[in-house]
């Protein structure tokens, strides 16, 4: 099964799927979509609109460079079946996947952490501003200056007689 990739989002297109466009210099552009197609037709440039993956990796949103990605390279290097081989493989890809996740839950990791200090900020600074919200009134007294109550220590006969 021969997978392509879409010449305007980069997504896969599986056989019998997406739109073949064939330029007069023979070029060929393959599209997963008519979104994709008309995006191209109104000669709108993938690394502009924010959805495609030409944008998330121009505007550091998505791994680009790393290791792990070597793998799926397309090879057109005929390879003699060997079941060990094979075997070896499927224990690899499993473990390059492990790989992968964990590096681009770091990666996101890695770009969310400066937001999050601007909303730990603003947070701050918001509390700051409506201080007077959060803190009942009376509460910011000093300890002299509260009232004391005194609360009688003899029994009613009522209270007695409840207990018993």
């Amino acid at each position: 099964m021969r997978l392509v990739k879409c010449w305007f989002c980069s997504s896969t297109i599986y056989p019998g799927h997406g739109i073949q466009f064939v330029r007069n210099d023979a070029k060929i552009f393959r599209f997963c979509r008519s979104k994709c197609h008309k995006n191209f037709k109104m000669k709108r440039n993938p690394r502009k609109v924010k959805w495609t993956k030409a944008y998330r990796a121009a505007h550091g949103k998505d791994m680009t460079q790393d290791k792990t990605f070597e793998f799926e390279k397309k090879r057109n290097r005929p390879e003699r079946y060997d079941r060990n081989v094979t075997e070896d493989t499927l224990k690899a890809i499993k473990k390059i996947d492990k790989i992968r996740s964990s590096r681009e839950a770091d990666h996101i990791n890695k770009r969310l952490k400066p937001n999050k200090q601007k909303i730990f900020k603003s947070e701050i600074k918001e509390i700051d501003q409506h201080i007077s919200m959060i803190i009942a009134p009376g509460s910011h007294q000093q300890d002299s200056e509260k009232m004391k109550v005194l609360v009688s220590t003899n029994k009613s006969v009522q209270n007695e007689a409840m207990e018993e």
